[in-house]
């Protein structure tokens, strides 16, 4: 997905590089992994060689380990941003390496030495949103609430199939545009005002329909969301099927009223339903909270590139 999307910006080269993520179910697999992590270094040194960039930016990820391994090697900068509360096993490794580390929540600065708290990049393109082209690409009530649900590329099976469940519900009131994920749409589905869809390049246009909005609880998406006042029921991925970093974002979110939180291990078709429904009653409030949140928030574009470029002038 990331290539396809990379490709369709002009002056951006996409360079491949094997990387393999740490097993949490079959450890015995893991045993191999220093050989294909010094496979993947040699690569990437192979490649910085060639393209000789003046820093390395870095958000994190397994992908990024090689990379920032080889770019320490040839004694290039690194700057890196870790987009969660807490750090992931990737940014632990390569916070010993940057020469500045970024972050999006404040907390998770205090106490690093290199860290600077710069906010979340936003995507300018969702100030663009339009109604219009949001209620023609959906085709859904213009008169009816609308309730947005999307579950990120990994976790969506769960949170899809109990949507689905409860649609007939959910559409004696609500408009409800489902992003489902790449290969995840159910065919079999279909109902008047119900639009689904694996992905949206233009995802701004459903934004500005949406009256709420059902999500996982990654950083950027909850940025995302803060930045337009969306109010937003977050279902973090639960620890186990992840490291946990999306509950503390969560948490975080519902302890300054920016959300309300619902955990999977509590989910059920009517705890989901009564969760939409009391976040419908209180959206008002919860916008209002959001409008007073602190700005810096915001900035994170900016800021980071700030970061970056003192970098590479000293």
């Amino acid at each position: 997905m990331e290539k396809e999307l990379i490709s369709r910006q002009s002056g951006v080269i996409f360079i491949e590089i094997p990387a393999h993520k740490l097993n949490r179910t079959q450890k015995i697999k893991n045993l191999a992994l220093p050989f294909h992590l010094l496979k993947s270094i040699c690569l990437c040194k192979k490649i910085l060689k060639k393209i000789k960039p003046d820093v390395i930016f870095s958000k994190g990820g397994y992908v990024s380990v090689p990379v920032c391994i080889a770019g320490k090697l040839r004694k290039i900068p690194i700057v890196s941003h870790e987009s969660d509360m807490t750090l992931g096993r990737a940014n632990k490794l390569i916070y010993k390496f940057c020469k500045k580390f970024c972050t999006s929540f404040d907390v998770t600065s205090k106490g690093l030495k290199k860290a600077v708290f710069t906010g979340s990049p936003i995507r300018s393109q969702l100030e663009n949103g339009d109604m219009e082209k949001g209620f023609l690409m959906t085709k859904v009530d213009r008169t009816r609430p609308t309730i947005l649900v999307t579950g990120g590329s990994a976790g969506a099976s769960d949170l899809n199939d109990i949507i689905h469940k409860i649609l007939p519900v959910l559409l004696k009131k609500y408009n409800v545009i489902h992003l489902t994920g790449k290969g995840k749409n159910n065919e079999k589905i279909s109902f008047e005002n119900y639009c689904q869809m694996e992905f949206c390049q233009n995802i701004e246009h459903l934004f500005a329909i949406s009256d709420i909005v059902v999500s996982r609880a990654g950083s950027n998406a909850i940025y995302e969301l803060l930045f337009l006042k969306k109010p937003m029921l977050l279902i973090p991925l639960p620890k186990g099927v992840s490291r946990g970093d999306q509950v503390d974002n969560a948490k975080y979110f519902e302890e300054k009223n920016f959300a309300t939180v619902l955990e999977q291990s509590n989910m059920t078709e009517k705890s989901l339903i009564s969760a939409i429904n009391n976040l419908f009653e209180r959206r008002k409030k919860i916008a209002e909270t959001q409008s007073s949140s602190n700005q810096e928030f915001f900035s994170g574009a900016e800021n980071i590139c700030k970061v970056i470029l003192s970098v590479i002038k000293k």
